[in-house]
């Protein structure tokens, strides 16, 4: 009988990480039988797949994900990574560097980031580039703090200057940033506000200094705050120090009511990123002065009138569906069209406690009556339960008076479930938030509740919550 031999080829298993092995082995098992018995032999051989060219770099500037770096990059600045936590962050070849907005869909603030730039940086320029954005939101230069000008070319290099000479960023941020004490800034002092830089641009451009059109190749121009991030283009690495070297483009182009929102999240972030950090007694590099700005921005509130509008507004918008007997403006004959139904059909629970004031009903209910020509309210008063013989429906165009009918504790499951049986679109609780956090709602809630129980609420949640103010804002 003949001999019969098996082999075995066994290779080494590779490193899972992206960087190539220099070198793999291979084992050949050589097994040989016969009438006499069998044999095995075993032999070893390495095969060497050392890359022609190695770089220093094994990740492509194009496949840059700046979140797998964010733990390594903000370890020493506890602050700013529970912000930065909060944050979308987005690659995007729209612009050449870096930027903050308000996405109008979402009604967040995110950042947008050019791989390419990002690569290009050492670990203390990204941590700098990433203290420079979130300081924007830190400071308000993206929602609602302008100047009378509106947003110019000169408060965005005013900007700039308040945050790239502050503790933990001037001696980070790439120097292609306008930086105070440095370049054409050099005359300007550090650690003060975008006022103050503001003014100082406009007196040097009285006098014929205009530092403004220095070196401002490095801006990118998206087509507008909520472009495509994938298109667009610009080297990041064009600038010459006196322009903005991050981008700001659509920051003066969002809705006031949309701003609203988005500040109120950001709020929240800026809240839970203090308290973590008070908590640690470890705020990084962010200075006693920075702390005490920051305090108090937490104490401001936002328009509630506003926020109540855009509630409303936004639920009508939400109440569409798609119908190919509309033609789509902006796809013609390729998506189907929309339809829209103006009247939407929301619900009105209002807590029947008694710690609920009557200013605040009375502030509430007059501007209910100046927003009934939107759509039709559905009035639930409730306490620890919800009659439903006390229910009724505010129908577009009236005017009501506001007026007590129930008192007890309070359940906010009890209005939540009324409201999740009944298909309404939008539900807003009027109360003082003194009761556990109720079941989730099947349609948007937002909360409105005084300024104490605002800042001190009984529960967390994601949803919006406003304050009211009697007198206004």
């Amino acid at each position: 009988m003949p001999a019969m031999v098996y082999t075995l080829h066994s290779v080494g298993k590779a490193p899972t990480r992206k960087v190539r092995p220099l070198s793999l082995s291979v084992v050949h098992l050589t097994a040989t039988f016969s009438p006499l018995g069998y044999s095995i032999n075993m032999t070893t051989s390495t095969i060497n797949t050392t890359p022609l060219a190695s770089t220093a770099n094994t990740e492509s500037p194009v496949e840059f994900d700046l979140d797998l770096h964010m733990y390594r990059l903000l370890v020493s600045e506890p602050f700013f990574a529970t912000i930065s936590r909060n944050i979308n962050k987005m690659p995007s070849t729209a612009l050449p560097t870096a930027g903050v907005r308000i996405n109008k869909d979402t009604m967040q603030y995110e950042m947008l980031y050019n791989p390419k730039f990002m690569a290009s940086l050492s670990d203390d320029e990204k941590i700098g580039v990433l203290m420079h954005e979130f300081y924007h939101l830190i400071f308000d230069h993206v929602g609602m703090r302008l100047p009378e000008e509106g947003m110019t070319k000169m408060w965005n290099i005013a900007t700039d200057l308040a945050i790239n000479g502050l503790q933990g960023v001037i001696n980070r941020i790439p120097k292609i940033a306008c930086i105070p004490t440095q370049g054409p800034f050099k005359d300007y002092p550090a650690e003060m506000s975008a006022d103050y830089y503001f003014e100082r641009l406009k007196q040097d451009k009285e006098q014929g200094k205009d530092k403004s059109e220095k070196g401002d190749k490095g801006e990118g121009q998206p087509s507008d705050g909520n472009g495509d991030p994938s298109e667009g283009g610009g080297d990041p690495t064009d600038g010459e120090g006196g322009g903005s070297f991050d981008d700001h483009t659509g920051w003066g182009d969002v809705p006031d009511d949309v701003k609203a929102v988005a500040e109120e999240r950001l709020k929240e972030i800026i809240k839970e990123a203090a308290g973590e950090a008070s908590k640690s007694h470890n705020w990084g590099t962010v200075s006693s002065e920075c702390r005490k700005q920051i305090m108090e921005r937490l104490k401001s509130y936002v328009d509630w009138r506003k926020m109540l509008r855009y509630f409303i507004k936004a639920t009508i918008r939400a109440d569409k569906h798609s119908t190919i007997r509309r033609i789509n403006k902006r796809y013609p004959r390729i998506h189907a069209g929309s339809k829209v139904t103006r009247l939407a059909n929301i619900a009105i629970s209002i807590d029947q406690s008694g710690s609920v004031g009557d200013d605040m009903l009375a502030a509430f209910f007059t501007e209910l009556n100046e927003l009934a020509s939107l759509a039709t309210f559905t009035v639930v008063p409730f306490d620890t339960r919800v009659d439903e013989k006390m229910v009724y429906v505010w129908k577009k165009g009236q005017r009501k008076v506001w007026e007590r009918v129930m008192c007890g504790g309070t359940d906010f499951n009890a209005p939540t479930k009324y409201v999740n049986e009944n298909d309404f679109d939008g539900h807003i609780v009027l109360t003082d938030m003194c009761a556990p956090k109720p079941i989730a709602s099947k349609c948007k809630r937002m909360w409105m509740t005084t300024k104490e129980n605002f800042d001190s609420p009984y529960f967390k949640t994601n949803e919006i919550v406003v304050a009211i103010t009697p007198s206004g804002k």
